[in-house]
């Protein structure tokens, strides 16, 4: 796991500076070494920076930029290639010899003799820039389901990438233009729905997808990976139980400290037990626990922890480390998101007690049905298309009657949550990527339009219009239950989850794998029946069965709640004064493209308590302001 940066094309003294200036923005993600590379004839060629986290292979051998003599190869890389073992073998037998242990190595080799193919034969999370000598070219390629970012700039003759948005910031060539439509995007999510960032002129490369770049600057995009559609085979859970225990035992695999999260749900619990199952000694399990009894499911963990074996470590979060950390955990939110704070507190934690990688359950909920929206989605769209012969207007003028009589007297800002959305959920017709945006948006529609300045653009129901277009393709060829999982994988989890995960934990120089997310798996589970799959909805039958047996259910018969900070407690609290304040900036407000009144209201509204106001829709704009103000980026 580690931080890459570089240019391709035109590079020039001043692009090289350029380059280290975004090296020297990524030093947190590696410690252990850092190093840089170029390779120009004419001003025509590649600059290329690297910052090692050392997890396999500590040695000097594993530092990059890292090169191949023969092939003439060259690589800077972020991530982790599980199955490198295995494909190593196979180069051995076709004559390669190897200099170094690494994962990085086998990139290299794959490369030389499988040429391009050799992106679909890796397992793992990876985000990488391969520099080709001979043909003057480089590939920059993502993995499958998007775990490691990697972004990009074309500037004239020369593009700019890094793991981060805020290392291109620091080329100080991109400009600190706020993009209109990721802005629309964001109020709508919480999170910038890509391929396009918060910052004008910066792309994230679309996950599965592999980015060709001459030296002379033409570009050629390939999708080399999709999420698989749903076609309702019988399932052979034996063969799937062993899917997932090869998975769990190949990211066990490392030269440095490593752990699993134990929160004591059942997707986090399953991993610790698969763990268990394919290791010889005690893994190491952690948890975090708070002092406010309504969050901390401590005891769960610790029962999970008894009864499979593991070496388990309670972590206590308190409030008072909350505040004192606040500034580090707003600080490393690279580009706006509502949710990664959560991530950072947890990260910081388990860095701190002397981990080096972590494995998360991570994709359990949407993989096995475990959100409401898999209850919620389909009964709220036959309702929607019960009422769809009605026009929008009455709809919604029988809607607002509905939700005051449910809710109560609003405050200055109605409901923006459940009920207060009902205007907004008749209305998509029972079109389910609408409905599922509508769900999942922070605010009413009514609401956006009085808290922008700007119109929507380029931006339907919170998405790019072409990945809408997208991901209807995507949905319809699934029944309506695998849709639902692809929506959840391709957008809460792919643009929120794990985007937060690796800012996050990247912050403090901590590896978080994710075996749910092997791509093997999750093409398996596409095959399934719904009922082998999801039945009973929200329960995770199947992982029960695949990582729970033996272990007592009732464990896990209590309602689902998920990993939460106490946020809302804590923010009431502690930066109170803060969120004031920066609200009150009218110039800060403007220059983000927000109507200041509308944020008074909001905020004033969630202070009085108004019902349908939770505390995600004032630390978003919180966040957004603080962000914006922070890396000096404006309309």
């Amino acid at each position: 796991m580690c931080g890459i940066a570089g240019a391709i094309g035109c590079v020039d003294e001043g692009v090289i500076e350029a380059v280290g200036r975004a090296h020297g923005a990524l030093d947190h993600r590696g410690p252990d070494a850092e190093g840089t590379w170029q390779d120009v004839e004419a001003q025509r060629g590649t600059a290329m920076a690297h910052r090692r986290l050392a997890i396999i292979d500590l040695s000097a051998d594993g530092e990059q930029p890292m090169h191949d003599p023969e092939s003439g190869l060259s690589i800077v890389f972020n991530g982790e290639i599980y199955n490198f073992a295995v494909l190593r073998g196979e180069l051995e037998a076709a004559g390669e010899v190897f200099r170094t242990r690494t994962d990085t190595e086998v990139i290299l080799k794959a490369h030389s003799v499988w040429g391009d193919d050799a992106i679909e034969r890796l397992n793992g999370m990876f985000a990488y820039a391969l520099w080709d000598r001979k043909r003057r070219r480089a590939l920059l390629v993502r993995d499958r389901m998007g775990i490691k970012p990697l972004y990009f700039a074309r500037l004239g003759a020369t593009l700019y990438f890094a793991s981060e948005v805020r290392a291109l910031l620091a080329t100080d060539r991109v400009g600190r233009r706020l993009d209109p439509a990721a802005l629309n995007s964001y109020l709508w999510n919480g999170f910038v729905v890509g391929p396009a960032t918060m910052v004008q002129g910066v792309e994230l490369l679309p996950a599965g997808t592999v980015l060709e770049v001459s030296d002379s600057g033409e570009l050629k995009r390939r999708r080399y990976w999709c999420h698989p559609p749903s076609n309702g085979m019988e399932a052979d859970v034996g063969e799937l139980r062993d899917r997932l225990r090869e998975s769990v035992r190949m990211r066990l695999v490392a030269d440095v400290p490593i752990g699993v999260f134990l929160s004591g749900g059942i997707d986090s619990s399953a991993l610790a037990a698969l763990a268990q199952q394919v290791s010889e000694d005690p893994v190491q399990t952690f948890n975090i626990s708070f002092e406010e009894a309504e969050f901390d499911e401590s005891s769960y963990a610790t029962r999970v922890a008894e009864a499979i074996g593991s070496d388990h470590h309670d972590i206590r979060l308190s409030e008072a480390d909350f505040a004192s950390q606040l500034d580090d955990a707003l600080a490393c939110i690279d580009q706006p998101t509502f949710d990664a704070i959560n991530s950072y507190f947890v990260s910081r934690a388990v860095r701190e007690a002397g981990l080096t990688v972590a494995l998360a359950g991570t994709g359990g909920d949407e993989l096995f049905g475990g959100y409401a929206s898999f209850q919620d989605l389909p009964r709220a769209m036959r309702w929607s298309r019960y009422a769809a012969p009605v026009p929008e207007r009455w709809l919604r003028v029988a809607a607002s009657g509905l939700v005051r009589w449910k809710t109560g007297r609003p405050g200055e800002v109605p409901p923006q949550t459940r009920w207060g959305k009902l205007g907004d959920v008749l209305a998509t017709r029972g079109d389910l990527l609408k409905m599922y945006q509508v769900s999942y948006g922070l605010f009413t529609q009514s609401f956006l339009e009085q808290l922008r300045v700007t119109d929507a653009g380029e931006v339907e129901h919170g998405l790019p219009v072409s990945r809408a277009r997208e991901l209807q393709r995507e949905a319809l060829q699934c029944r309506l239950l695998g849709g639902i999982s692809l929506l959840e994988q391709s957008l809460f989890l792919g643009e929120r989850l794990l985007r937060d995960t690796d800012a996050a934990s990247m912050s403090v120089a901590l590896e978080v794998r994710v075996p749910l997310l092997d791509h093997r798996i999750v093409e398996a589970l596409a095959q399934l029946e719904d009922s082998t799959r999801f039945a009973p909805l929200g329960r995770k039958g199947l992982l029960r069965e695949l990582g729970l047996a033996g272990i007592d259910p009732a464990l896990f018969e209590r309602p689902k709640s998920g990993f939460v900070l106490p946020l809302d407690v804590w923010c009431r609290r502690r930066v109170r004064d803060v969120i004031d304040s920066t609200f009150e900036d009218r110039e800060l407000t403007a220059s983000v493209g927000l109507r200041h009144e509308a944020v008074g209201r909001l905020w004033r509204s969630y202070q009085a308590g108004a019902p349908g106001l939770y505390w995600s829709r004032v630390w978003s704009l919180f966040v957004l302001l603080n962000w914006c103000r922070t890396h000096g980026v404006a309309l």
